[in-house]
């Protein structure tokens, strides 16, 4: 009799919109053993002009819900301006879940540049948030560092990955405060503090006045869900985890293709 492989729990993936879909893409490849779930909170989207407290009760209360319904084995905060805000109160109220967060790569892009100049492309609520201060003091002290807060990018890259066309004057108008000279010196890392920049990386090089490295942490993201989500190849995951979900409970024709060309269905 052939032995039974057990069922595995899903990992959920929370964004605000679908920025998201960046790490899920890096998730997919270290955990092909695990299903997903998707959730984009695009009734509340987008997160960078929320007053601090309304959206952090925002999220606590849909992850009381989500938590509840789906019963997930680790959750993917995909989104810097969530999990900043609400990490730490969302560890404390469910202390049993595995949480791995989204936070602006500012150690990573310390730790590479060779000129000292690094600017941080992020949204708002990220830009002006004490924790992306305290990463500043703590890892990238001996640089000079610039926050840029796009209110109009995070837009931008959800209509783009749709398939709608974005002029570059608006997208060069974004990313111009990045670009730093100093005492001879350039910027030469951008971090891109919000998972929904990456669907826009390839532009950003072909507008950005000289060459430096957008810093997507995508990857790093992935490789901290798989340190705690330990392999179990033994096992399966049931088809039907793949799927997304979208608060508004109203996603629109595009989306829906663009979630199956993620191998996600929509409910």
């Amino acid at each position: 009799m052939a032995a039974m492989t057990r069922e595995l729990k899903p990992v959920l993936v929370f964004d605000s919109g679908i920025g998201g879909l960046t790490v899920l893409r890096e998730a997919r490849v270290l955990m092909p053993e695990r299903g997903f779930i998707y959730v984009a909170d695009d009734a509340g989207f987008p997160y960078g002009g929320w007053e601090e407290e309304p959206l952090k009760a925002r999220i606590l209360d849909l992850f009381s819900d989500l938590l509840g319904t789906y019963d997930p084995e680790a959750v993917i905060i995909a989104c810097n301006t969530a999990f900043t805000l609400a990490g730490a109160d969302l560890r404390a109220r469910f202390p049993e879940m595995r949480f791995i967060g989204t936070v602006p790569a500012i150690k990573p892009a310390a730790e590479r540049t060779r000129s000292g100049l690094v600017s941080v492309l992020a949204t708002p609520g990220t830009v002006k948030r004490a924790y992306t201060r305290d990463l500043i003091q703590s890892f990238a002290g001996q640089c000079h560092v610039r926050l840029v807060g796009s209110q109009n990018l995070a837009g931008m890259a959800e209509a783009y990955i749709r398939g709608e066309s974005i002029a570059d004057d608006l997208v060069l108008d974004e990313i111009m405060p990045c670009f730093v000279e100093m005492d001879g010196r350039r910027t030469d890392i951008v971090v891109l503090a919000c998972t929904h920049y990456p669907f826009l990386a390839n532009i950003f090089r072909r507008l950005a006045p000289w060459p430096v490295d957008w810093l997507d942490p995508a990857e790093a993201i992935a490789r901290q869900a798989r340190r705690l989500v330990p392999p179990a190849f033994d096992a399966e995951h049931p088809e039907q985890h793949d799927f997304a979900v979208f608060t508004s409970g109203n996603p629109d024709f595009s989306t829906r293709r663009l979630m199956q060309g993620f191998g996600l269905r929509t409910c």
